[in-house]
């Protein structure tokens, strides 16, 4: 009888504090002005945490940060309680492929509107707010979303366009779902016509592949890689480089591009490049992807109990988890070294950059197949400090600094005056980077997310 009473005391408990709950959220969504209060607050900015922290949204904006009792709240103003959790920016990543997995499928057809829009809701999931597509983009579909979202009418995390890159014959986007999508240019005359034609469109930036692609195609001339960059500059737009030979990232930053999607990765990049794109003020996206590969076993982020695991299994459907888990199955002794040793220049690479204060922004080409989003996100940022950077450099990294490159001035900061994008967290990820993943709740210019509301259609079994 006692613990029959126990069990219902706690029904009861629980059913009040989802009453409170409601009533917390009804009362706040109905208020001009809400204050949150208690929390620990990383601003985004590299600048040291507030304890107890306190801030005002009104309208979706911050409009005032202090400590706890230092900020008052004016008359009808709603109250969050936050104590015991860590407040910082959303996430932002600046390099992602969305739309072209659909479940187990991997294709061309899979590009519509709806699975596109699919990947944006499963980066807000994992607290990715913004999705910067870089250049593998059919017809004008992202367009649509992108206008429709700036109206107002769409929700799922912001997309930022590219449209097509740009590259020699060949030399695009490698696999047979991107084939025919980036411009083939061969003469300066058609480099500034393609870059004029993606003005044209308003694209948010400019994509080019300047390697031979393991040699299946011939390489982007500096000739012509710097008319697009050229080009690029005259209707302002930023041009961003795939690029993988040590001799190409030299050239690339000498004629002036603004961002590197990937790391050198046929050599470690030397004290000399490093020195360049930080005078050059050449944003760097690590890019450490290939990781992944790197592990013998079932890593720790693909077994039950971890955080990101918690996450995947809420927002992905089992066949494509299953997937992701049999790859790590029997790997190949001789494959895994070889993958190391290039991944060990990877590391050694962002651990430069990181000690000579480059830009490093979070960009980790999500949407590859099985690199599902949000995920890969949440996993790059563990990869970013294993690398050798500090838990506030990723998390300026991923935050303020991807913002900063991308031209979204009211995100990525934590301020009076930005949009009040933010996540709640159950812990800090100065402490433990990993602790991004332990989301609490997530609001967006000031409206709490209804994550839970995201999960069936995320978690859909596709039968094709």
């Amino acid at each position: 009888m006692l613990r029959k009473l126990i069990s219902l005391c706690g029904l009861v408990a629980l059913m009040a504090a989802c009453a409170a709950y409601r009533l917390e959220a009804q009362a706040n969504r109905q208020a001009a002005v809400v204050l949150y209060e208690g929390a620990r607050l990383i601003s985004g900015d590299g600048s040291a945490p507030v304890a107890d922290a306190a801030f005002l949204v009104q309208n979706g904006a911050i409009t005032r940060i202090g400590r706890k009792g230092e900020v008052t709240a004016p008359s009808g103003a709603g109250r969050v309680d936050l104590t015991g959790k860590t407040v910082m920016p959303t996430l932002v990543n600046a390099h992602g492929h969305p739309g072209f997995q659909r479940g187990l499928t991997y294709s061309a057809d899979n590009f519509t509107r709806e699975n596109i829009l699919d990947d944006l809701n499963r980066a807000l999931y994992f607290g990715v707010s913004v999705v910067q597509s870089q250049g593998i983009e059919k017809g004008d579909i992202t367009y649509q979303i992108r206008a429709d979202q700036e109206a107002g009418k769409l929700g799922g995390a912001l997309l930022r366009i590219a449209g097509r890159g740009i590259g020699a014959p060949n030399a695009g986007p490698g696999g047979a779902a991107y084939a025919g999508i980036a411009y083939e240019v061969t003469t300066e005359e058609g480099a500034r016509r393609a870059v004029q034609e993606l003005a044209a469109k308003k694209v948010n930036l400019v994509k080019i592949w300047v390697d031979d692609r393991n040699g299946r195609a011939p390489r982007l001339s500096p000739a012509l890689f710097r008319a697009v960059i050229d080009e690029g500059h005259k209707h302002g737009l930023q041009v961003n480089a795939h690029v993988f030979y040590y001799t190409d990232a030299v050239e690339l930053v000498d004629a002036g591009v603004d961002a590197l999607v990937h790391m050198v990765r046929d050599k470690e990049m030397d004290d000399p490049l490093v020195a360049a794109i930080v005078r050059r003020n050449v944003y760097v996206q690590p890019n450490l992807s290939p990781e992944w590969n790197t592990y013998a076993e079932l890593p720790h982020w693909l077994q039950p109990g971890d955080p990101l695991t918690k996450l995947l299994e809420e927002s992905a459907s089992a066949p494509v988890i299953a997937r992701m888990r049999k790859a790590y199955e029997k790997r190949d002794p001789a494959a895994l070294e070889r993958t190391r040793t290039q991944y060990a220049i990877l590391q050694r690479s962002l651990a430069r950059l990181a000690k000579a204060n480059a830009k490093i922004m979070l960009g980790c080409d999500t949407g590859l197949e099985d690199h599902l989003f949000g995920m890969s996100e949440q996993h790059e940022l563990e990869s970013m400090v294993r690398g050798g950077m500090t838990p506030m450099q990723v998390v300026v990294a991923a935050t303020s600094r991807s913002a900063e490159y991308l031209k979204l001035t009211k995100k990525g900061v934590l301020a009076p005056g930005k949009d009040a994008d933010f996540l709640v967290l159950d812990a800090n990820p100065l402490d433990d980077i990993t602790n991004t993943q332990r989301i609490s709740r997530m609001f967006v210019k000031g409206v709490e997310v209804d994550r839970a509301a995201l999960r069936p259609s995320l978690t859909k079994v596709w039968t094709n």
